[in-house]
C-alpha cells in the first residue's frame, strides 16, 4: 500500500544517505594523509627526544640549576606537542556529522515535488517539508545510522500533522463516552463511495457486537434508497426509509433517531445526498438535518482517488456543516496523499480508511500505522 509514496521518501532518504557516503570517502582519504602528516611529527618528535637527551649526557659539567631549568622547559615542550596530537588523532576517528543547509535543500525541493505528485495538497507538502528540514538541519547524525536518522525525524514530522488533533482516538473509546443511540451522519460528493462506506462501517459495529440502524436520507438520489436497503437486507441491519423519492430527508432522519430510542439500538447512521460542495443551496438542506438530528459525529466522507479535489471538498463541507470526523474511502488503491492533505488543511482526526470492495475491507486509522507503511 502507498507504493508511490514510500518510494518518494526513499529516494529522499537516499540521496542524503548518498551524499554523505561520497563525503566519508573524501574525509577518509584526508584522514588517511592526516595520519601520515601525525606519524612523521612523532617520528620527528622522537629524533628530537633521542638528540636531546644526547646533549644532556654532553653538558655534565653544566650547574644543577641550568640542567632543571631545561628539564623543564623539555616537559613544557612535550607536554605541549602530547595536546596536539591527541587532538588531530580525536578529529580522525570522530563518529558523527551534520547535515548542512546546503546539504538538505536541493534533497528538500525534490521531495516538496514528489509529494505533490503523489496527490500531497501543495500547502500540505510546503509543511511536511519545513519540518523535516528544521528536524535534520545541524543535527549530530552517527555517519553509520544516518539513514535510519532520516527515516524516524520524517515519521516524526507526519505524525505530528495527523496527531494535531486532540480527538485523534479510536473510535470505539470514543464511543464509550457518549449516550446511546450515537447518532452519525456522513456527508459527501456523488461517487465518493459514501453509502457503501456506512455499510461497512456498519458491518465493523456488528462484529464488535453492537446494534445499527440505517437511515435514508439519500432521497434525492435515483436509486439511492434501493441501495442502502440492499446493503442493509445483506447485513441484516434495519433501514428506515421513505415511500418514495424526494421525502424530506431531516424528517426521515428524525424517524430513525427515534426508532432507535423505541428499540434501544446502539447507533444510529445517517445517509444523505450526495452533494456538490460548490452549490450552496443544497448545502443548507445539509444544515437541516444536522439542526434536526442533532449528532453526536458528523463524518465525512473522502474518495482518496481524487486527490486535491477531495480537500478542498473537505474544506467545504467543514465550513458549511463543521466536519468532526474524515473516513478516507478507496485507500487500497490510492497513493496516500490524500490522508495527509485532509488532516492538515481541516485538522480533524482520520477515524476509518476503506481499503478493499468487501464488507470486511474497512479498518480503524492509526497514525503510526500509516507512517510505516508510508515511509517504511
Amino acid at each position: 500500500m502507498f507504493g508511490i509514496l514510500k518510494n518518494k521518501f526513499t529516494t529522499f532518504i537516499s540521496s542524503l544517505t548518498k551524499k554523505k557516503e561520497d563525503e566519508k570517502e573524501v574525509k577518509e582519504e584526508k584522514q588517511i594523509e592526516k595520519k601520515e602528516e601525525i606519524c612523521a611529527v612523532m617520528t620527528e618528535t622522537e629524533k628530537i627526544s633521542e638528540a636531546q637527551t644526547e646533549t644532556k649526557r654532553a653538558e655534565v659539567t653544566e650547574t644543577k640549576e641550568t640542567k632543571e631549568a631545561k628539564e623543564e622547559t623539555g616537559k613544557e615542550k612535550g607536554i605541549k606537542i602530547d595536546l596536539s596530537l591527541i587532538s588531530k588523532i580525536k578529529g580522525i576517528f570522530t563518529s558523527n556529522i551534520k547535515l548542512t543547509e546546503s546539504d538538505l535543500k536541493p534533497a528538500i525541493e525534490e521531495l516538496r515535488m514528489n509529494l505533490i505528485d503523489s496527490d500531497v495538497a501543495y500547502e500540505t507538502s510546503g509543511k511536511i517539508c519545513e519540518k523535516i528540514f528544521e528536524r535534520l538541519k545541524d543535527k549530530e547524525i552517527n555517519k553509520n545510522e544516518i539513514d535510519k536518522f532520516v527515516n524516524r525525524e520524517i515519521k516524526n514530522a507526519l505524525l505530528e500533522i495527523l496527531n494535531k488533533n486532540e480527538l485523534n482516538m479510536k473510535f470505539m473509546e470514543w464511543a464509550k463516552t457518549k449516550t446511546k443511540p450515537i447518532k452519525l451522519v456522513f456527508f459527501g460528493i456523488n461517487g465518493t463511495g459514501k453509502t457503501t462506506t456506512i455499510a461497512k462501517f456498519g458491518k465493523f459495529l456488528l462484529n464488535k457486537n453492537k446494534s445499527v440502524v440505517f437511515a435514508a436520507g439519500d432521497t434525492f438520489r435515483a436509486g439511492a434508497i434501493e441501495q442502502i436497503s440492499v446493503h442493509g437486507e445483506r447485513l441484516g441491519i434495519k433501514v428506515i426509509k421513505p415511500e418514495k423519492r424526494g421525502t424530506d430527508a431531516a424528517a426521515i432522519i428524525y424517524d430513525t433517531v427515534e426508532y432507535a430510542k423505541a428499540h434501544y439500538i446502539d447507533f444510529v447512521f445517517a445517509d444523505t445526498a450526495g452533494r456538490m460542495q460548490t452549490n450552496k443551496d443544497l448545502m443548507n438542506e445539509m444544515k437541516k438535518v444536522v439542526k434536526v438530528m442533532k449528532p453526536d459525529l458528523k463524518v465525512f466522507v473522502a474518495d482518496a482517488l481524487t486527490g486535491n479535489d477531495a480537500v478542498e471538498q473537505a474544506r467545504e463541507f467543514n465550513e458549511a456543516v463543521g466536519i468532526d470526523a474524515v473516513i478516507i474511502a478507496k485507500m487500497d488503491t490510492a497513493k496516500g496523499g490524500c490522508a495527509l492533505s485532509i488532516a492538515h488543511t481541516i485538522q480533524k482526526p482520520i477515524i476509518f480508511m476503506g481499503i478493499g470492495q468487501s464488507y470486511e475491507d474497512i479498518r480503524e486509522f492509526d497514525a503510526k500505522w500509516f507512517v510505516d507503511e508510508m515511509v517504511g
